[in-house]
């Protein structure tokens, strides 16, 4: 790919039965770039889920192995967090809380949960209702983190959530969102459209998810306009799990073109199914990928963006990288605060970013 080092990472995640040829040497490569990219366990599990695991030395086998029992044990406590959100809400009248990301991933049973690792769990409620959701959260022991002023008015005004929240006991972290999107940014996705959509969990009343080409949709927007690219590569592979699954649906494709342009985010759908195709080997038909690029940008800047991503999305380790990866990844950074953010506030933001990383914390 463009002369790059390899990325066995990604080789893996495409042909899992690649492990079996591996050397030693290229063992050693393996571990410490899907280490790196957070897809270790991903990797773990797709070679147990294909017979795989006996055919596999046994010094790497026992690494993959760890890793995903490691997994295993996130993925309970992240169900039993999940519980906990929901009690803390059951008093919140009439509300429906729709799980983000890999929690949604996990209680869905989701493709995308397959050794899916977590940090936290992320929901979704109407604007209107922020205030009632926050007030029963700080109830069941949840409480504010990013206390300066600045940070608080920066995420209430401008964002698409209130600041992360973390519980004081168990330390867990709930990101309340209200949009995928912050308000200052330059697509508009409806969130009342995404949760009209969204499908009710069985066995888990008052919380859903979204409908699955929103699910896809969110996943590839939370891609494609994040400034902080380390989980790239594991975020690229869920959405190539989900779209490996709900691909063999009749009409999907279709309808997936079709509510992207409903949601204004035809432009992000682009650039994720594209490079889903060209980094992972997605299955996407050529006349969906030809839709779909009636959104990219003019030739030249797709060719730039083709070489942006592809550096910047595969495994963060040192050893996938060439000497413009770090400016692939610099300028994904500012392209992605860019569309956050209008220039003037954008360029006041990480100015005072900038000063604050420069200054000590008082008493430090």
């Amino acid at each position: 790919m463009m002369g790059l080092p390899a990325d066995l990472a990604i080789g893996a995640l495409i042909d899992p039965a690649a492990l079996t040829r591996l050397t030693l040497p290229e063992w050693d490569r393996l571990l410490r770039q899907a280490r790196k990219a957070e897809v270790l366990a991903r990797i773990a599990a797709l070679a147990r889920a294909r017979g795989l695991m006996d055919r596999l030395p046994p010094a790497p086998r026992a690494h993959l192995d760890a890793e995903w029992q490691v997994a295993a044990a996130q993925h309970d406590e992240t169900c039993r967090e999940i519980e906990r959100i929901r009690l803390a809400l059951a008093g919140v009248p009439g509300l429906t809380t729709v799980l983000l990301k890999g929690a949604a991933y996990l209680l869905a049973d989701a493709p995308a949960a397959l050794g899916r690792t977590f940090s936290d769990v992320d929901i979704l409620v109407p604007y209107a209702r922020l205030p009632e959701v926050e007030a029963a959260l700080m109830l069941h022991g949840w409480a504010t983190t990013h206390h300066s002023a600045y940070d608080q008015k920066y995420y209430r005004l401008w964002m698409h959530e209130l600041p992360p929240m973390q519980h004081v006991q168990r330390e867990t972290v709930i990101d309340v969102h209200h949009a995928i999107l912050p308000r200052t940014a330059r697509l508009k996705p409806d969130s009342a459209k995404l949760l009209a959509a969204a499908r009710a969990l069985p066995g888990h009343p008052g919380l859903a998810v979204l409908a699955p080409a929103d699910m896809i949709l969110h996943s590839i927007t939370h891609l494609v306009h994040n400034e902080e690219l380390s989980h790239g590569l594991r975020d690229l592979s869920d959405i190539d799990l989900l779209l490996r699954h709900h691909g063999r649906d009749a009409g999907f494709w279709d309808a997936l073109i079709v509510r992207a342009r409903e949601l204004d985010l035809a432009r992000p759908l682009h650039y994720g199914l594209r490079q889903a195709h060209a980094l992972l080997a997605t299955p996407v038909p050529a006349p969906v990928l030809a839709a779909a690029a009636a959104a990219a940008p003019p030739p030249w800047r797709n060719a730039l963006m083709d070489g942006l991503w592809q550096r910047a999305l595969r495994s963060p380790h040192a050893t996938t990288a060439d000497r413009l990866t770090p400016l692939a990844r610099f300028a994904l950074y500012v392209r992605a605060h860019s569309l956050r953010m209008p220039p003037l506030a954008l360029a006041r933001h990480l100015t005072i970013k900038a000063f604050r990383r420069s200054s000590p914390e008082p008493g430090a």
